[in-house]
């Protein structure tokens, strides 16, 4: 099994999904528990002196005036995590917590929060063990960190709560440890407060977004060149000149990409003929790459500021290596939360284009010689209309989650956290804006393998032909009399979120951006 060692310096991207996805196995490197050492000593050291240290000595919060007598501190530790495992709602995905619990540890590692390394080992030892505390839906206004998710998965270290075990089964989580052979960890100065301050929530789900989007953007592009195929469209507007005097990377890439789907064409090159004329192409066509492209900017843009927060040490007050323990505000989600609603945004406008292709394809006015809503026997049959409908509904759904969550804040903590960031929110409403894309991008699938089915007499391109090949083979049937269409359309869904439509396509093609 992949073995992902957790260093001083923080994480990267592959490593979360490797965690989070892909049960990696993590390890502590020795310098990671040599600065976890080193930090705790400076800990212990401070708790020793009657001056009261924030997180060390005293309350959290608006409660941070009061100063904690050393024979209450355990009991501190303790009921912070406690009293912050407030969630509700339904469970989080098991995907979400393993990379929240491996995020935090990533910063527990870096030896600027104070925790012993018996602590972070614990961590460790639960990842290892396919345990996943149970996180609730609703808890984290992204400021300080996503609290409650974060208490949750303290609150299992501890030996309470529930969690999942490693047969999908939910119990205690004293129970599933004993069973690992865990030791639950016993909390002391400062620990319970490091195991909460962060945006390992939020940035985990900003991690496997941009991977699922990346995945979704060059499948897109493929679909969009699909529909210009299918439309007998031009692809004179993805020629490179054409793109390099307007230099945005993300709409050359795009550009490119139809470009190599449809090389080879013989339902393109009609544009003048009686059968189809027009002087161009619909924006929704002729637009596609610069669309796509301004997402894939956005997503450049997000990765940098996850690549920067994968990097960072997030925990209030953080221990520097000169030996000071200092108070900061590196727990505000701001910079998670602006991207995620970016993202967001630049997801729906896809999500938006792409509708209006099937659209398109759909209509006899606009669709250049297609059967009303590709149906076998118009009127007899209703075709994809219906297919459309739920794709509009995603889309209306879309437009709904690109709404920003970072632009509200709400006060906290008897108005000493008056400010946050919502980050937590941003990144759940991604998730499903991201789930909605792949369906709104396989239904453009669906109607233009169709539509191109239906060109008689023309050859498709030689990419074409291996997409129709496998989504067929995948379950996506072709043309014919009406039929029940949900699982046709859960086919293509399947076909698209899998990655089998770009896996079909780049033995044609070669690797597509």
């Amino acid at each position: 099994m992949h073995t992902v060692v957790v260093g001083t310096s923080g994480t990267t991207a592959e490593d979360v999904i490797a965690v989070a996805r892909g049960n990696a196995r993590v390890e502590l490197s020795g310098e990671a528990l040599d600065a976890l050492a080193r930090a705790r000593e400076i800990v212990d050291a401070l708790a020793a002196k009657p001056e009261p240290v924030y997180g060390v000595s005293t309350g959290f919060g608006a409660l941070a005036s009061r100063h904690i007598s050393p024979e209450l501190r355990a009991q501190l530790q303790r009921n912070i995590v406690r009293s912050h495992a407030a969630g509700m709602g339904p469970r989080v995905e098991r995907e979400v917590v393993r990379a929240l619990m491996f995020l935090r540890l990533k910063t527990v590692a870096s030896g600027h929060t104070g925790v012993r390394p018996s602590v972070a080992q614990t961590m460790a030892d639960v990842l290892n063990a396919g345990i996943t505390p149970v996180v609730h839906e609703y808890g984290s206004l992204g400021c300080s960190g996503d609290l409650a998710p974060l208490s949750h998965c303290a609150l299992a270290l501890m030996g309470e709560g529930d969690a999942e075990g490693p047969d999908g089964t939910v119990r205690p989580a004293g129970e599933l440890l004993a069973e690992a052979g865990i030791t639950p960890v016993e909390l002391r100065e400062k620990e319970g407060l490091a195991l909460l301050n962060g945006t390992d929530g939020m940035l985990g789900m900003l991690v496997m977004a941009l991977a699922d989007l990346a995945k979704l953007y060059t499948s897109a592009d493929i679909t969009a060149a699909l529909t210009l195929e299918a439309l007998l469209g031009t692809e004179k507007v993805l020629q490179p000149e054409l793109h390099a005097i307007r230099p945005h990377p993300g709409q050359g890439a795009s550009a490119a990409n139809m470009a190599a789907v449809l090389k080879g064409s013989g339902l393109t090159g009609h544009f003048q003929e009686e059968s189809a004329p027009r002087v161009q192409d619909a924006y929704s066509v002729r637009c596609a790459p610069q669309v796509a492209g301004a997402g894939r900017d956005t997503m450049a843009h997000a990765a940098l500021v996850a690549s920067r927060e994968l990097a960072a040490a997030v925990d209030n007050p953080v221990v520097l290596p000169d030996g000071r323990v200092e108070s900061n505000g590196n727990f505000h989600g701001a910079p998670v939360a602006y991207v995620l609603d970016f993202l967001a945004i630049a997801a729906a406008d896809l999500g938006s284009i792409a509708e209006r292709r099937t659209d398109r394809l759909l209509d006899k006015n606009r669709s250049h010689g297609l059967p009303p809503f590709l149906a076998d026997d118009a009127g007899v049959d209703s075709g994809l209309m219906i297919a459309q409908y739920t794709q509009a509904a995603l889309v209306s759904e879309m437009k709904r989650l690109a709404v920003p969550a970072s632009a509200d804040s709400i006060p906290s903590s008897a108005m000493q956290e008056d400010h946050v960031s919502m980050g937590w929110s941003a990144a759940r409403k991604l998730r499903t804006a991201v789930d909605n894309l792949t369906r709104i991008i396989a239904i453009e699938l669906y109607a233009a393998t169709r539509a191109i089915e239906l060109r008689h007499g023309l050859t498709p391109a030689p990419a074409s032909r291996a997409a129709i090949a496998a989504a067929r083979e995948a379950g996506v049937q072709g043309p014919g009399p009406d039929r029940f269409l949900a699982p046709d359309l859960a086919a293509a869904d399947a076909f698209v979120r899998t990655g089998g439509l770009v896996a079909a396509v780049e033995p044609v093609t070669g690797p597509l951006a």
